[in-house]
């Protein structure tokens, strides 16, 4: 071959090397891009199941929050009434013991006894009596049932109760029915 030829030769095969280097980067290239679009698509459903676990988790988290709160809401009372069922049993054996007391001082002491025992787990639980006779008429407190007049003290002011009041901690459960006496005017 001359030099001419070899030339000519070169300068075909120039353009088929560099055309095949361009497929090959652009093979090299979409196989690149592939194989990120690929991973990338891994990590989006890594992260849909994360995702759906988590929400699972969630749904069962506010589910047994749900049921906690019911049982709180229905059994709330029951640390009271376990308190209370030993004063039932002091009712019952006042009860038997009545039938068979010959001294009514024995009855009253034994009463009194389980009365203020109950009285007492009441107060634990922070319920407690409103005070009436000889305070002000409060109508947050009190219910006036009836007037009556009494010179000997000022107008407005509780003279008797006939029915006793409770407080729950802060709140009113029952108001003081009480008798208020009147202004003298």
């Amino acid at each position: 071959m001359t030099s001419k030829n070899h030339e000519k030769d070169k300068k075909r095969e120039e353009p088929k090397n560099e055309q095949a280097e361009e497929k090959l980067i652009e093979k090299t290239e979409t196989t690149e891009e592939n194989e990120k679009i690929q991973s990338l698509e891994k990590e989006i459903e890594d992260y849909k199941e994360k995702l759906l676990r988590k929400a699972a988790e969630f749904e069962n988290y506010k589910r047994r929050s749900e049921l906690d709160q019911l049982n709180l809401l229905n059994y709330s009372g029951e640390s009271l009434i376990i308190k209370l069922l030993p004063i039932i049993d002091d009712f019952e054996r006042s009860l038997q013991h009545m039938e068979d007391a010959k001294e009514v001082e024995s009855i009253k002491t034994g009463v009194k006894l389980v009365y203020d025992k109950l009285m007492k787990i009441l107060d634990e639980q922070g319920v407690k009596k409103i005070e009436a006779i000889g305070q002000p008429f409060n109508v947050e407190l009190h219910e006036a049932v009836m007037q009556k007049k009494d010179e000997s003290t000022p107008p407005h002011t509780v003279l008797d109760e006939l029915e006793k009041g409770y407080m729950y901690k802060d709140k009113v459960i029952r108001h003081t029915k009480v008798i208020v006496s009147e202004d003298t005017e």
